[in-house]
C-alpha cells in the first residue's frame, strides 16, 4: 500500500503478515535499496509457504516493478518524476512462461520494489503458512519472512460486485501488432488472455458482444462461453463475468436471435445496453430517452443503463421509468444524499432503488483529479478515488468502499487500453497518468519469453483489493450492518476523503475478518487477535472540509 519511488526511504522491516480466506489473493512487496554502490543481477524467489499444506507454483507470481516517468502530474498535488506502476513478471500468470523480471539493478542510492502475489488454493487447510523471500545479487543477499494465517472461509470466486470495465479491441491489435485491426486469430488470442487476466483480478471486462463481430455462434461458444459459464482454467475456479454489454445496432432480427441465446444461457439478467453517456455532455438527453424508449419497445428483457451525473435528470427529464441500471460519478451522490438529509427530503437514488428491478452503480472518471483543471478535495492526506498512477495507492483501493456504504451494486470503468500501445512510456490522457489504461503489452522483445500477453498494473492489483475488501464488508454487513459500515466509515468517511495511509485498509479488513469469523462460529486465530493489540487505533488525520459541498 506504498509506492516504492526511486527516492523512497530504505525501511527496516525483514518481515510481512498476512491474513487471507481460502481462494483470496494477498499481495505485498519487497522494497530494495541500492546503498552507496548499487545492487547489479539482482533475483528473487519465494519458493513456497509450507504449514498444514504448501502453498506453491502458480499460486506465487513475483513481479519487478517498472518505472514510467511522469512529466506532468494528475493534480496539484502528485508529483513529476518515476512512478512504479507496470508488472513485469518472473513467470506471467496468464500462460506460465518465464520472461524478464530477473535480473535486474538497483541504482546507487535508489529505491526499487518487487511485487508478490499469492493465492490461497481453495482446498488450503486453515491455519499458518510460513516461506522465505531470497534476494539475491552480485555480492548480496537478503532475506524476507512471510507468516501467511489461513482463516476458514472460502472467498467466491465470482465478484458478489458487479463490474464492467471496457477493453477496446482496436486499442489491443495496435499494442501487440502495430495496427488498429488485427487477425481474427490474433484478436480472439489476445481477447481470451486479457479476459483471463481480468476474471483473476475479480473484474468482467467487456469487448467482444457486438453482434457484427460475431463470425458464428461455434466460435462465440468456444472463446467466450468458459468466461460466461464459469468453465475457464482459472486460479479463481469457476470465476465468472458479471456483465454483459450488447453492442452494436443489428436488426429486429439479429437482436431478437442474439437476446434468445443469452436467455438460453442464463445470462438475461446480467446483459443490458448502454443508451446513451454522461447526458448532456456526450450524448442529449433526447437522445437517450429515444434510444431507451426503442430499447422498450423491441426488447422489452434487455435492461437498460445510462452514465449519469446525477440522479435528480432521471426524474427532470423523464427517463425514471427508462432506465434500469443508472451508473453514476462517485462525487455526485455523496453530495445528493448529503442535501437530502439537510432538507429532510428522500435522496434521488433512494426514491430511484425503490422502483422495481433497478440498481446503481458507481464509476470514476477523470473528474475526479480534474480532467486536467484543480479538485479542492485532493489534497495531501485525503481525496477522490482514482486510478491514476502518480496518486496514493489507497485511491485505487477506495472505490468499493464507498460503492459498499452507497448501496451500489457494480463498477464501471470507461476502458482499460485507452493508452495501452504507449503504456511503458506515456500514459497521460484526459488529464491523468493512467486515465483508462489499467494493463501493459507483454511483448517478447520487452518481457522475454515466446508469446505475447498482457501485464497486470499495480493499480490493478489495487482495484482486486478493494474489490475482496467489498466481499468482507458484504458478509458482515448481511448480519451486522452497522458493524460494517462503521468499520467503513472509520477508514473512508466520505468519497472525498479517501486517506493516503494504507495501513488503514489493512487494519479495517483483518477487523472484518475477525467479526466474521465470530459471527459464523469459526475459530478467531491467535495470530489475528495479536496483530489487532498492536494496531489498536486509527492514526489521526487532519480533514479539509469539501469545497464544493459547502457552496
Amino acid at each position: 500500500m506504498e509506492k516504492v519511488r526511486p527516492q523512497t526511504a530504505p525501511g527496516t522491516r525483514s518481515s510481512v503478515q498476512l491474513f487471507a480466506a481460502r481462494n483470496e489473493f494477498v499481495s505485498f512487496q519487497v522494497g530494495l535499496h541500492g546503498g552507496d554502490s548499487g545492487w547489479s543481477g539482482v533475483s528473487a524467489s519465494l519458493p513456497a509457504l509450507e504449514g498444514p499444506a504448501r502453498i506453491e507454483g502458480a499460486d506465487i507470481v513475483l513481479y519487478r516493478e517498472a518505472l514510467l516517468l511522469v512529466t506532468v502530474p494528475s493534480t496539484q498535488h502528485s508529483e513529476a518524476g518515476w512512478w512504479p506502476d507496470g508488472l513485469v513478471p518472473d513467470v506471467d500468470e496468464t500462460l506460465g512462461e518465464k520472461r524478464q523480471a530477473f535480473p535486474m539493478d538497483v541504482p546507487a542510492r535508489e529505491s526499487r520494489a518487487l511485487w508478490v502475489d499469492v493465492h490461497v488454493p481453495i482446498d488450503a487447510p486453515p491455519g499458518e503458512y510460513r516461506g522465505t523471500v531470497e534476494v539475491v545479487g552480485m555480492g548480496y543477499r537478503a532475506q524476507v519472512d512471510v507468516s501467511l494465517t489461513v482463516v476458514d472461509w472460502v472467498m467466491p470466486s465470482t465478484s458478489s460486485l458487479r463490474t464492467n470495465f471496457l477493453l477496446w479491441t482496436p486499442a489491443v491489435c495496435k499494442a501487440f501488432t502495430g495496427q488498429r485491426e488485427c487477425s481474427r486469430e490474433d484478436q480472439l488470442r489476445l481477447l481470451s488472455y486479457f479476459h483471463k487476466l481480468g476474471l483473476e483480478h475479480r473484474i468482467t471486462l467487456s469487448s467482444h458482444f457486438d453482434t457484427h463481430e460475431i463470425p458464428d455462434w461455434t466460435t462465440f461458444e468456444t472463446w467466450w462461453d468458459p468466461f460466461l459459464w464459469g468453465t475457464a482454467p482459472l486460479r479463481l475456479p469457476g470465476a465468472r463475468m458479471t456483465s454483459v454489454q450488447f453492442l452494436g445496432q443489428p436488426t429486429p432480427a439479429q437482436r431478437a436471435d442474439y437476446l434468445a441465446r443469452l436467455g438460453a444461457r442464463g445470462l438475461l439478467p446480467l446483459s443490458f445496453t448502454v443508451v446513451g453517456d454522461e447526458p448532456p455532455w456526450h450524448s442529449s438527453f433526447e437522445e437517450v430517452r429515444a434510444r431507451a424508449t426503442l430499447s422498450r419497445q423491441l426488447t422489452p428483457q434487455l435492461r437498460t443503463m445510462l452514465t449519469i451525473y446525477s440522479l435528480e435528470d432521471l426524474e427532470r427529464w423523464g427517463l425514471s421509468d427508462l432506465i434500469d441500471i443508472a451508473v453514476v460519478m462517485v462525487d455526485s451522490i455523496f453530495s445528493t444524499r448529503v442535501l437530502s438529509e439537510r432538507a429532510g427530503t428522500p435522496s434521488p437514488y433512494e426514491a430511484f432503488l425503490r422502483r422495481p428491478n433497478r440498481e446503481l452503480w458507481l464509476y470514476q472518471s477523470c473528474y475526479n483529479h480534474g480532467c486536467g483543471g484543480s479538485r479542492p478535495e485532493n489534497v495531501p492526506g485525503q481525496g477522490w478515488p482514482s486510478y491514476m498512477m502518480d496518486r496514493p495507492a489507497a485511491k485505487a483501493r477506495a472505490l468499493e468502499w464507498i460503492s459498499f456504504q452507497m448501496g451500489a451494486t457494480g463498477e464501471l470503468y470507461y476502458q482499460v487500453a485507452e493508452m495501452l500501445s504507449t503504456a511503458w512510456t506515456n500514459q497521460y490522457t484526459y488529464g491523468g497518468n493512467g486515465d483508462g489504461t489499467l494493463f501493459y503489452p507483454g511483448t517478447v522483445p520487452v518481457i522475454g519469453g515466446t508469446v505475447d500477453v498482457p501485464l497486470p498494473s499495480l493499480r490493478l492489483k489495487l482495484i482486486r483489493q478493494g474489490l475482496q475488501d467489498y466481499e468482507w464488508l458484504k458478509r458482515v454487513g448481511e448480519a451486522d450492518p452497522a458493524f460494517a459500515h462503521e468499520v467503513a466509515r472509520e477508514v473512508v468517511p466520505a468519497p472525498w476523503r479517501v486517506p493516503d495511509d494504507g495501513e488503514l485498509f489493512e487494519r479495517a479488513r483483518v477487523r472484518l475478518i475477525q467479526r466474521y469469523l465470530l459471527m459464523i462460529g469459526a475459530e478467531v486465530p491467535e495470530a489475528m487477535d495479536t496483530y489487532l493489540s498492536e494496531h489498536p487505533g486509527l492514526p489521526s488525520r487532519d480533514v479539509i472540509e469539501p469545497v464544493r459541498l459547502e457552496q
